[in-house]
Parts: C-alpha cells; sequence; structure tokens
C-alpha cells in the first residue's frame, strides 16, 4: 500500500486540478490542487489578442497524484471538485489536449476507479462536484460508472455541453 498523505487540515480536494481554470480562488488555503501531470505550456495563439502571440498554461500541482489511486484516508475531506479530462481523441500537439487533459483508452475503467476514490475520500454526507464536457462522450455514459446518483446538476457553455453534477455521498 503506498503511503497515505497528510491533508493538513485541509476540507476541499481537486484531484484534477490542471490550470485550475474552474477557481475563482486558485490559491484558496482550504484545498489540496493535485495532478498528475506538472508542467508550463506555451503556445502561439494570436486569437486572444496577445501581442506577442502567446498563450500560457501553467499546471501546478499542490500535490502530485492520481485521482484514480488517491494518496489519502478514508473520509477525509468535505469536498471534492472532480473535473477529470474529458477527451479520448486529441493530438499529440492538441491545445485543448493540454489545457485539459486526454483520458486513456481505458478511460471507462478510469473513470469508474476515479469516481470510486472520490467518494472513498469523501467524509459521511461529504459533497462530490463533478464537471463533465461531453464533446466526445455523453455524460450518461460516465454517470453509467458510478452506482451513485447526482442530486441535482446544471448545463453550461455556449453549447450547453458543460455538465456540472453535485453528489452527497450515502
Amino acid at each position: 500500500m503506498e503511503k497515505q498523505l497528510d491533508a493538513d487540515g485541509k476540507q476541499v480536494l481537486d484531484p484534477c486540478c490542471g490550470g485550475r481554470m474552474m477557481w475563482l480562488d486558485r490559491e484558496n488555503p482550504n484545498v489540496v490542487f493535485g495532478d498528475k501531470r506538472s508542467e508550463v505550456i506555451t503556445v502561439t495563439d494570436r486569437s486572444h489578442g496577445n501581442a506577442n502571440g502567446q498563450r500560457t498554461l501553467r499546471i501546478e500541482p499542490d500535490v502530485p497524484l492520481d485521482f484514480r489511486a488517491l494518496p489519502y484516508a478514508d473520509g477525509t475531506f468535505k469536498l471534492v471538485a472532480f473535473d477529470p479530462p474529458h477527451l479520448v481523441r486529441a493530438g499529440p500537439k492538441s491545445w485543448l489536449a493540454a489545457k485539459y487533459g486526454k483520458l486513456s483508452e481505458n478511460w471507462r475503467d478510469d473513470l469508474r476507479a476515479g469516481f470510486a476514490e472520490c467518494f472513498r475520500v469523501l467524509s459521511t454526507d461529504g459533497v462530490l462536484v463533478f464537471k463533465w464536457n461531453e464533446t466526445q462522450v455523453k455524460v450518461t455514459e460516465v454517470l453509467a460508472l458510478t452506482p451513485i446518483a447526482p442530486m441535482f446538476g446544471h448545463l453550461s457553455g455556449r453549447k450547453g455541453l458543460t455538465h456540472w453534477l453535485v453528489f452527497m455521498k450515502p
């Protein structure tokens, strides 16, 4: 068994933080920001009005971790924000894959394990906020990978393809 980490009293876990894009406070002291990636990526992109035509993405987790095998004890967190990669098809130099991550060929097993781990580290009556963009994989396919049903949710994005779902640990 891998060594378990101490959450240092933090009550929230984001196990796939990426560039922390969904966070209003990207340095919130109550959150453990984790990701298996740690990198700074700069791409040429003149579409955002940058004078030099460059855009930089920083993936700098507090803790390197894999959402399929979280290094925390059962019931450690009151809230988990689970925003896993949602792309299954993307080129090796894809900006979207760099920004959001890419699922493996075994994405169903990965997400099934991810849900199980997120619920495991939640305290009793803890809350899981799940974000999914169904551009390539429908949310119904993803929800079939966990036995726990969401309590409620909301669609967002220009095309209404991003689902925000809220679960409570039974």
